[in-house]
């Protein structure tokens, strides 16, 4: 069925799936589509009672809960577009946000509200609590009306920045949306009987789009946290809902990994040279999965993975533990999915063919290396950044494909290879492409580091490296004054270990502890420029 604006998808799902359950929190509220339904219209009547109309902006800062989905198609169901915001950005970013965004009202979770300023709320018609949908504050009391929205009007606008000079907010259009779940479905179906177990946050279009506005689409069921998904709360969570689906990033899966495989099976001489023997680690994998089967409730059929590129041990570890684990690759700007596989098809570190709809090239390409700029095109490509016609600008080619700044390759196959990103590039003294991002693929997937960022100092490869303090700790027997001895061999190890993996001209020639964490993005990606100056 051709479902072509989220109104579509809306009222189609409220009345044919009206009595299956299709948002509720673990261990709280749950709620039917029909139920749904009449949530939705009961917050379109308060936005229509403080004015608002077609066209018009409504913010959305809260965290992930019922109500959530409730809100975002008050919005976009009555022809107004939803402005979903970061609960990462700081009180600054999100004041900026809603007033670039000429937003008139707010629909805010209860902890989130501490970011909103008290000229903000008197600047907005109404402000409105996601946790009971009552209303907290209203500025206006005219009588505004819905609108019926058409595929190419703008659903939503999202802030992939917060204090740049000109911040980016990407409109997506009800077909951008709509068109990217058609395309979803013939990859990998979804089906009413499906139970989705969500975790990370609706305001990333990877979730949203995927986790929320595919199963909704189809009358699924979506399953909330209502703390961090942490493995004490992740792991009785999953063992009651025994999902069928979930999204997740790399980092969930490679601590998993990095905890419940690696270190078990590299915590002695014997244990390491076994666990290097091929047919012993796959024994070994096969038997944790298993074993990661039962801890996911024994339903899964469906992981995806997206944000980041996946650590290649782990994913070797996914593979030969016939995981059901799934790649994907995508942006914001591309609502978001251009590539990816569903789990009968991935191949190692490959993000899969591009999506069918959607075309994409390489521009610029190495001779050497067959690498080069993504550029996509298709009918999920985003309208153009709100209000910032220089970056829309800059963010096409002259024939109107969009510019991804990702760095990639494809196989004989059409299997897509991201190797990173174009403003990360390092080039090398005889003129060789180096991703730094591949070098701290293999950094991370070392027990010892938590995280790293490779970067070029004098012509020569250095890595700045946050430790895993709490393994090394375990390690070493909880003797600090032993780690702090013996760090100079731990740095030393570290570099012989990331260029027994890497080719000649990607070598590091040392390793730099980072004391803290790296300071981060929203988006939880490291803020690489703050540290490449240093």
């Amino acid at each position: 069925m051709a479902l072509d604006t989220l109104r579509e998808i809306y009222l189609h799902s409220t009345q044919a799936y009206a009595s299956n359950r299709a948002v509720s929190l673990y261990g709280g509220e749950q709620l039917t589509y029909a139920d749904f339904g009449q949530r939705v219209e009961t917050v379109t009547e308060m936005l229509v009672t403080a004015g608002l109309g077609p066209g018009d902006k409504v913010a959305l800062l809260s965290s992930n809960m019922p109500n959530w989905g409730v809100c975002y198609f008050a919005v976009t169901a009555a022809g107004m577009i939803v402005v979903p915001i970061l609960p990462d950005f700081s009180a600054d970013e999100v004041g900026q946000i809603i007033r670039h965004a000429d937003c008139k009202a707010l629909m805010v979770s209860d902890k989130l509200f501490a970011k909103i300023s008290e000229e903000t709320v008197a600047s907005l018609n109404v402000v409105i609590r996601t946790k009971n949908l009552s209303i907290i504050a209203q500025n206006n009391h005219d009588k505004g009306s819905t609108g019926i929205p058409r595929p190419d009007d703008v659903a939503a606008i999202i802030y992939t920045s917060g204090t740049t000079s000109q911040p980016k907010g990407v409109m997506l259009s009800h077909h951008n949306l709509c068109s990217q779940l058609a395309m979803v479905l013939e990859l990998q179906p979804v089906v009413a009987s499906d139970v989705f177990l969500s975790i990370l946050p609706l305001s990333h279009t990877y979730e949203c789009s995927l986790g929320f506005l595919l199963p909704l689409r189809q009358g699924a069921q979506v399953v909330y946290l209502d703390r961090p998904p942490t493995a004490s709360t992740l792991m009785p969570a999953m063992r009651e809902i025994r999902p069928t689906v979930m999204l997740s990033v790399p980092l969930i899966i490679e601590k998993i990994y990095k905890s419940q495989v690696a270190a078990k099976f590299t915590s002695s001489r014997i244990k390491r040279a076994l666990y290097k023997f091929p047919p012993v680690r796959r024994l070994i994998h096969r038997f944790a999965g298993h074993r990661l089967m039962e801890i996911f409730g024994g339903r899964i059929h469906f992981f995806g993975i997206g944000g980041a590129k996946l650590d290649p041990q782990t994913e070797q570890f996914l593979l030969e533990a016939r995981f059901p684990y799934a790649i994907g690759y995508g942006l914001t700007e591309t609502s978001p999915l251009v590539a990816g596989v569903n789990p009968s098809i991935v191949r190692l570190q490959s993000t899969g063919p591009i999506l069918k709809g959607v075309k994409a090239r390489l521009e610029d390409i190495n001779p050497i290396s067959g690498e080069g700029e993504i550029v996509v095109s298709g009918p999920n490509v985003m309208l153009g950044y709100y209000k910032n016609p220089e970056a829309t600008q800059a963010a096409f080619t002259p024939d109107g494909w969009f510019r991804t700044k990702d760095l990639g390759a494809f196989d004989k196959d059409g299997y897509l290879y991201i190797k990173g990103r174009l403003n990360n590039m390092i080039l090398g003294p005889s003129g060789e492409n180096i991703y730094p991002e591949e070098i701290e693929n293999v950094l991370n997937s070392h027990i010892y580091v938590a995280d790293s960022i490779v970067k070029e100092e004098k012509g020569k490869l250095i890595a700045l490296v946050h430790f895993n303090r709490d393994e090394l700790e375990r390690r070493y027997k909880n003797y600090r004054e032993e780690i702090e001895n013996r760090m100079a061999a731990i740095k030393e190890e570290l570099v012989q270990y990331v260029n027994s993996k890497v080719n000649k001209f990607s070598r590091i020639s040392g390793v730099v502890e980072q004391a803290g964490e790296f300071e981060k993005t929203p988006t939880h990606k490291i803020k690489r420029f703050l540290y490449n100056k240093k």
